[in-house]
């Protein structure tokens, strides 16, 4: 019995392949892929990524091009798929696709989910912060109803062993007391478990690095990318990578088996 789960922020999903992705993934013995970043439309994806191997792809589009964008890759066919949490504003950015896979015994999803970055400026900030008041309740609500776990870009590092220089980077996006805080709260009681931690309470486990400087070889990184579950979820979480082998991206893949099956 075992889920294999990967998350991989793409930054293209273009790119991505050009760099390899397609190949690894089908090798990667996942039983779901979730992934962010598309930065492509349907008719681009259409015939050329909607599948990897034997894995169906399920996807939530930006309206806008080259932009944004998520997808789930499942082995099983999901039970349903849902796109959007019901924001207006986030839905048309492509943010949140859901693949569930419920039986007469239980109700599970698999959600990828792209949080938005505030790092151009004060006023994607603003909409990070709008974005973080509208899915908080919607993972709780949801978490009341069925088991989940959600993968995905969070853009934000939530603890100072999540990134390397954090001394230097408390005013800056991803890293400011506001975002940590709403995390933690998200966090605390267990309404969700952040896997990753529970497995490898290490330093230095980061998953992006800025192209900027010398970042990459010199592991100056951040850990952004999560898989938050419900707790009866978490405690099936067995093994923990972070795949460094190959760069696909400016992020890393994160997989995590689960000991239990669709």
């Amino acid at each position: 019995m075992a889920f294999r789960l990967v998350t991989l922020n793409l930054n293209g999903i273009r790119s991505a392949a050009s760099k390899g992705f397609l190949d690894w993934a089908a090798q990667a013995a996942a039983d779901c892929i979730g992934v962010q970043e598309v930065k492509a439309q349907a008719a681009d994806v259409s015939g050329r990524f909607d599948r990897i191997g034997d894995l169906q792809g399920h996807f939530h589009f930006a309206q806008k091009k080259g932009y944004s964008g998520v997808g789930l890759y499942t082995r099983q066919v999901p039970s349903a798929v849902v796109t959007g949490f019901g924001s207006d504003e986030f839905d048309a950015e492509g943010r949140y696709v859901e693949a569930r896979f419920d039986t007469h015994r239980r109700k599970f999803s698999v959600v990828s989910c792209y949080f938005p970055s505030g790092s151009s400026g004060p006023e994607r900030q603003e909409a990070k912060y709008r974005f973080l008041a509208q899915i908080g309740p919607h993972l709780r609500r949801l978490a009341a109803e069925r088991e989940f776990v959600l993968v995905g870009d969070v853009n934000i590092a939530h603890k100072e062993i999540d990134l390397k220089n954090w001394r230097s980077n408390q005013k800056n996006s991803g890293f400011l007391p506001e975002e940590r805080a709403w995390l933690t709260s998200l966090l605390e009681g267990d309404a969700l478990v952040d896997v990753f931690r529970r497995l490898n309470p290490l330093p230095e486990q980061y998953t992006w690095w800025s192209n900027r400087g010398q970042a990459w070889a010199k592991n100056v990184g951040w850990r952004l990318d999560y898989h938050l579950a419900t707790p009866g979820i978490a405690a099936r979480a067995r093994r923990e990578q972070i795949y460094l082998d190959q760069r696909f991206s400016d992020h890393a893949p994160v997989t995590i088996d689960y000991d239990f099956d669709l």
